[in-house]
């Protein structure tokens, strides 16, 4: 049974201070948001996060920017400006949490680090998003999605060894991995902070985090071994794992994990249990290095049938297997729909919809609130520490903010 909208939440209460942009941060972020953790977001006015311009595929707005900022308070604030500092320092008076992942370096030249932090807030956490790290001759670098991927060795085991080799992920992985680990790092800092009554730090590096990631295929190469080849959407050491052709010109994405599997396969699948002795194909590492006589022999039968007759044989032999669904698939997907994923969020350009968060708990809804306009909730946010209306317009006036405020 779903949750009532109105239950308590695992963050009531929390106020997080974010100085963001891109991924990495603001999908931390956003998570925390979704637990009830207030997100004051704060921006360059004019710009503000420059994700906001990646693209203007979500009529005008950028597609990256509506994934990961539902439910947070925009604050447009000049951090360079002379009054920007009593403004940031209140906020931190009230706030449980500090996320930053701006320029190496940056916050702690503003004073922002957590040991320039911890004297005047000794209950702050405060959560650093890195590219490299602190420390070590990487710590000045810019760290962009791409560029991680290829210094944690992502880019060497992905891709088609055939055609041009290597290729990136479809999707920002590593900073993806840095938001999953600064998330799950602030709440571990928040459980700890009740047991001991003092903040802390919690340091995120996308390298390490995608190099964590990376555990299987450097465990597979330990000791100078050979590393898993590219294999395109096959799977590097386990096969038949992967996309094979069908009669139809369709593709069925097929797996198996173990030798009971595989005599299901060639018996029930392939017609053809004679192969579950054929020494080339008698354990998962010599299927694997006969691979391409294996592929040979499935494409051969698969030609003879349809998407649908093959996956009846698969599901007959319980085999697991799937559709590879393009992106306007994946929108009207069947389970989704019916496990009532999608909600609604309201944004600055209508009615958005909104995959629920993947963790669902019987214990209390998730928040999904709306995705900011720059600058929206400025004047709320200063009102909220106490600035006059006469302060706020002048601080609006000289530029230190910028009242952006589209919806109610």
């Amino acid at each position: 049974m779903a949750a009532e909208s109105n239950t308590p939440r695992p963050l009531d209460g929390i106020t997080v201070v974010s100085l963001e942009h891109a991924i990495a941060a603001p999908f931390c972020t956003r998570q925390l948001a979704d637990l009830g953790a207030r997100v004051i977001k704060v921006e360059r006015p004019g710009s503000g996060d420059f994700a906001r311009g990646y693209d203007q595929r979500v009529r005008g707005m950028a597609s990256h920017f509506v994934w990961t900022n539902r439910s947070k308070e925009s604050l447009a604030l000049d951090l360079k400006h002379d009054q920007a500092q009593p403004v940031l320092e209140a906020l931190l008076q009230q706030a449980d949490v500090l996320v930053q992942n701006l320029a190496p370096g940056a916050a702690a030249r503003m004073g922002l680090s957590y040991e320039a932090l911890r004297s005047r807030f000794p209950r702050l956490i405060v959560c650093d998003i890195s590219g490299y790290g602190e420390g070590g001759s990487y710590e000045s670098k810019k760290a962009y999605d791409l560029l991680i991927q290829s210094e944690s060795g992502f880019l060497s085991v992905t891709g088609d060894a055939n055609e041009e080799g290597m290729a990136k992920a479809g999707c920002s992985i590593a900073d993806i991995s840095a938001g999953m680990y600064a998330y799950t790092g602030i709440l571990s800092a928040l459980l700890l902070r009740e047991k001991t009554g003092e903040g802390s730090r919690v340091d995120v590096s996308m390298l390490e985090s995608l190099v964590e990631w990376m555990g299987y295929p450097m465990y597979y190469a330990f000791e100078g071994a050979a590393p898993p080849q590219r294999t395109g959407a096959a799977h590097a050491t386990i096969y038949p794992y992967g996309p094979f052709p069908v009669g139809d010109e369709a593709t069925v994405m097929l797996g198996l994990q173990n030798e009971r599997e595989w005599q299901q396969f060639c018996a029930v699948v392939l017609e053809r249990p004679e192969l579950t002795v054929d020494p080339r194909f008698s354990a998962n590492f010599k299927r694997s290095e006969n691979r391409q006589a294996l592929r040979a022999i499935i494409v051969e039968v698969f030609a003879g049938l349809g998407y649908q007759a093959v996956v009846e044989r698969l599901d007959a032999a319980q085999i697991a297997n799937a559709q590879v669904n393009d992106m306007a698939s994946v929108w009207t997907h069947p389970q989704l729909a019916a496990r009532q994923r999608w909600a609604e969020v309201a944004s600055p350009v209508g009615t958005l919809p909104s995959l629920l968060p993947p963790a669902s708990s019987s214990a209390f809804a998730p928040r999904m609130d709306a995705v900011p306009g720059l600058g929206q909730h400025s004047i709320s946010v200063l009102a909220g520490l106490g600035y006059s209306a006469a302060k706020i317009s002048d601080l609006t006036q000289t530029g230190a903010i910028q009242n952006g405020a589209q919806l109610d």
